[in-house]
């Protein structure tokens, strides 16, 4: 079984759409979506954002099931201008070797870096927050998760493809505070702010139907990915 892992629906969604014979299951409090994909049986997760939720959800995820490999996939904001809106990394010092060289061999015809990828504590939203982290990891891209999964993949010996969709850059930002986009604490968007700040903001109003419209592009851009990588025999 190969297990992907997403930080949230609003990623996964598309996907999921395409397994064959799907099936949502609760066990241990952690939902999994379980199909099948070019005759491979795939078991989908959430994570939820940042490392508390990532840690426990993922933690108990694994204690329950024993896949064969794990893909970590979602979205992740650009630290330079390597990467591009829409563009995808697959992150290698999270992937192991062979993994790695199926992806990419599937994804060639895709705008695609192999490169590193980074893991945050928070949000970096700011230019030079991005530059920074840039600098001193020599990453090209940041998420909040993947560097929680792969050391209790490590923990488990579970081989793991880090598969990453870049929604944001340092010249093409968020539309709005990232704490207004999404609580980490409450692991939701809490539209009540959200709607008064982008109210009080016209302009903002253009930005954040933009952004919509990129995520919408970037998560079909993320599925049609996976879909490639899964016609290889990764397991």
């Amino acid at each position: 079984m190969i297990a992907i892992s997403f930080a949230l629906p609003a990623e996964s969604s598309e996907f999921i759409r395409l397994l064959q014979n799907p099936a949502r299951v609760r066990r241990s409090g952690i939902e999994r979506i379980t199909g099948v994909l070019h005759g491979q049986h795939v078991c989908v997760m959430h994570t939820g954002v940042g490392e508390k939720s990532t840690r426990a959800r993922v933690g108990t995820f694994l204690e329950d099931e024993a896949p064969g490999l794990l893909i970590s996939s979602g979205f992740a904001g650009a630290l330079n201008e390597s990467l591009a809106v829409g563009d995808l990394l697959l992150a290698e010092n999270f992937s192991a070797a062979s993994l790695l060289a199926a992806a990419a061999t599937a994804v060639r015809d895709r705008r695609f870096m192999v490169g590193r990828l980074t893991t945050a504590q928070t949000v970096l939203d700011s230019p030079e927050a991005r530059r920074q982290i840039g600098e001193s990891t020599q990453a090209a891209a940041v998420d909040m998760e993947t560097e929680f999964i792969a050391e209790l993949c490590r923990q488990r010996s579970i081989p793991m493809l880090s598969l990453r969709a870049i929604t944001d850059t340092p010249l093409a930002p968020f539309p709005a505070p990232p704490h207004l986009l999404f609580n980490l604490e409450r692991q939701k968007t809490e539209f009540a702010p959200l709607f008064w700040h982008l109210l009080l903001r016209p302009a903002a109003i253009v930005r954040f139907l933009s952004f919509a419209q990129t995520i919408a592009k970037t998560r079909s851009i993320l599925t049609s990915t996976l879909e490639l990588v899964l016609r290889e025999r990764l397991v």
